[in-house]
This record gives structure tokens, sequence and C-alpha cells, in this order.
């Protein structure tokens, strides 16, 4: 996770949100866009393989007859849901690929909290029309709290702080947008903090649209609260703790998304593929892959730089790891897999190869003041071969040590690069 920070000065709040250091959305469709989807991108694809349409069918919950499974605004004027979506005449001026919304209301405490997380389509200039078609990836925090002090809130796809100076209404009141860029653009909302999609543990639904008579699959009822799964960090819960001891938490949200039939790669993303030979003074040898992919249910392997294939094993948030035992010969590389099709039918195999590396590690990394003295100590994971190790925009070290002057100002950190491709950074430590 990374720390970002912003501060909402109406209502005098420090915002703290601990989000995902990748992409929470994998993909989104690049094919150019057509008028029944109002010159939308047509799906959003998350990292655990799940695609979700614009969801614009007026298919009804057959839970809760009478309303729809997809979160379509009536706007007067602007958009009938009770016509036939046709665009730009009667087409919403606020559309959505997924909402996850949950809320807490706790008459003892005062608290009453709204959660919204979504990826929504909408206009620039507010109101449906060619060439202004803009997406984004949000959450919205807005609490109301009867005493100043510094609150926590824990939810699916983060965790963000608060500090109350002004109790009261809606005294935190946190809307955050990203990927509003350039109408017509939709990769922006990829970088949000929005994925992977929430789904009801009782999904997916089935329902036809009354439009097209086509029976459609949807990753849950937005007419009811149920519990979910797919929060990347495992929290599918909404929990806001806060002075005095406070803690107030739910399981219940209301989901909308619709299921797209479309035919997708399963998500693969190479996070490490290293080898090691020789350490420990003995003639151990190994490689090591780790990938982010769809969790188990879904699978992957990988075959060494040997020719061996390897299984791989996966956590409940895919997070995969694989090793094997081969000498590698050298750097060499592997070949990844990624598959999915058990889960989400119409998922199609992935396959990537990735260069292997050795392991660089910097052991010491000092600056005297005294004499201007940069002293760097590292070595690789590949003993056998001893790869060339250099100090970026410095010097090649020898016998895994570095010894230069460097001025006026010391280095506040290093990088070592192994001429295999392995590399290390370390903040310098300051001596007198």
């Amino acid at each position: 996770m990374r720390i970002t920070a912003t501060t909402v000065a109406v209502s005098l709040i420090l915002g703290v949100g601990l989000q995902p250091v990748r992409a929470a959305l994998y993909a989104v469709d690049r094919e150019a866009p057509t008028r029944a989807n109002g010159f939308f991108a047509a799906w959003y694809q998350d990292t655990h393989g799940w695609a979700l349409d614009l969801c614009l069918s007026r298919a009804q919950s057959s839970r809760v007859p009478g309303n729809y499974m997809c979160t379509l605004l009536p706007s007067p004027g602007v958009f009938d849901d009770t016509q036939p979506i046709s665009f730009p005449s009667n087409f919403p001026d606020e559309a959505f690929w997924f909402t996850g919304d949950a809320a807490i209301t706790d008459a003892a405490s005062g608290i009453d909290l709204l959660y919204v997380s979504a990826v929504e389509a909408a206009f620039n200039g507010e109101l449906p029309a060619e060439n202004d078609q803009v997406s984004f990836a949000r959450i919205r925090i807005r609490v109301t709290v009867p005493t100043a002090g510094t609150y926590t809130v824990t939810h699916p796809y983060g965790v963000d702080v608060f500090r109350v100076d002004a109790p009261g209404t809606r005294a935190i009141n946190m809307t955050r947008d990203i990927g509003i860029g350039v109408p017509g653009d939709f990769q922006g909302a990829l970088k949000g903090d929005v994925g992977p999609f929430l789904r009801s543990v009782n999904g997916p639904y089935q329902e036809a649209n009354p439009d097209t008579g086509l029976v459609e699959n949807f990753v849950g009822d937005p007419n009811l609260t149920e519990e979910v799964t797919g929060s990347p960090f495992g929290t599918n819960f909404v929990r806001i703790e806060g002075p005095g001891g406070l803690r107030l938490e739910t399981r219940l949200f209301a989901v909308s998304g619709k299921l797209s039939s479309v035919q997708l790669p399963t998500p693969l993303q190479v996070s490490r593929t290293t080898y090691s030979r020789g350490e420990n003074g003995a003639g151990q040898t190994q490689q090591d892959v780790f990938v982010l992919a769809p969790p188990p249910g879904g699978s992957a392997s990988f075959t060494d730089a040997g020719g061996t294939p390897t299984v791989m094993q996966g956590t409940v948030l895919g997070a995969w790891y694989g090793q094997s035992g081969r000498d590698p010969g050298g750097p060499g590389s592997v070949s990844i897999s990624a598959d999915n099709s058990a889960v989400v039918p119409g998922s199609l195999p992935t396959s990537k190869t990735s260069a292997l590396v050795d392991v660089v590690t910097i052991g010491r990394a000092e600056y005297s003041l005294a004499n201007n003295m940069l002293t760097v100590e590292a070595v690789s994971s590949d003993r056998t071969g001893q790869p060339g190790l250099t100090v970026d925009g410095v010097g090649a070290l020898v016998g895994g040590r570095l010894q230069q002057v460097v001025t006026p100002i010391p280095p506040a950190r290093v990088t070592v690069i192994s001429a295999n491709g392995g590399r290390d950074t370390e903040d310098v430590r300051i001596l007198p």
C-alpha cells in the first residue's frame, strides 16, 4: 500500500488513504465505442479476471420486483428510465460499470456513515453529448460524527484517517475521483482505488433484459444489502473507529455490475523472476517466480529456464509463488502461464516470458562528512557467476566494495546494478 494525504478545507479534515501500489483495475475496452453504449468504453476488467459492461440494462430484480439490476438514475428532461435508452436523446447523465455502497447508522453513538465505491460514466459538461464522455473511479466517505477527534475508516479498497475539528453533519466529507481526463480517454480509471470489483457472495444473479430478451448475469443486486467478496486486502467490510473506543462495522453492501460476455485474457502481472547460484558456500541453485493473477480457482504455473514445468501456489488475494531448484546456467528466462476459465467462463489463458535476474543486496551504504567518502558494499545472489556490480552514477564495485570521494554533498540513496539485471536501492547512512 501507499500513503496519500489530502486536505479538505471545508470540512477541516486531513485524510490519509492507504491504497494499492498497483492499478486496481487491469484493462479497459480499447475498441471503438458504439452509439448503443453512449460512446463509452464497453467494459472494464479487474485483476481477478471479472469484466463488467457499462450497466445500461433495464432488467429488473426478481427478488425486489419493480427495481432495476443496474443503477439507472432518472433525470427529468434528460433520461426517462421507462423508455428505451437512446444516445443522446434519452441517455442517463450518470451510468456505472460498478457500484458497491454501504451504510452505518447508529443512534447510540450518533454515527451516520455513507460509503460509496464506483466506476462511473459521466459527461464533462454534465449532460449527454458527443465527444464529452469521461470515466472515473470513485471512493466517497461521508460521516456525521458527534465528537471531535481522529476517525479511521477501513473499507474494501483501503484505509482513510480523518481529523475532525468541527463535529456535526457530514463532518467527514471526502470524495476521491481518479481518472477524469480528456473526453473519450477511459484509461485514467485504471489507476483509481476501485478494484477488484466487489461481488455478492450469493451471486451471480440472472435476469432477463426486457429490451433484448437476453438473460444477463449480474455480480449483485443493488436493491439488497449482502455480504461481498473481492477486496484486494481481504477487508470486505466498512469499519469506523474513533474517540472513546468507538468501533462500528458493517459487512452488508448494495452491489451492481453486469458481467460481460466478452472473452478476455486472464490477468497476469509479473512481480519478480530471480535466480541464485552458490549462496551460503554451497552449490544451491534456485529460480523464484512471483506473479499477481486471479486467486485459486484459477491456476498459475511456470516453465523454468531449464524447461521444467513448475506449479505455483496462490493466495485468496491473488498473489502466486513458485520455485524451481534447477540451475538456470546464467540469467535465462522463464515462461509463466495463468488460466482463470474455471472461474470466469470464456476467460482465455495468458502466457508471458520474463527474464531471470539475480538478487542484489546492499549490505552497507555510508557517507563520511569528515572526508566526503562514500562506501558501498553489496553482493549478488549469483555467487557462481560473480556478475559485475556498479553503483549507479558513481562507479564499479571491486570485490563487492566501492570507496569513492563524492562532493560536494552526500547522495541521499544509492542504487547498485548487476550486469545480470538485478538491482537494489538503499538510503545512505550519514556519518560525522
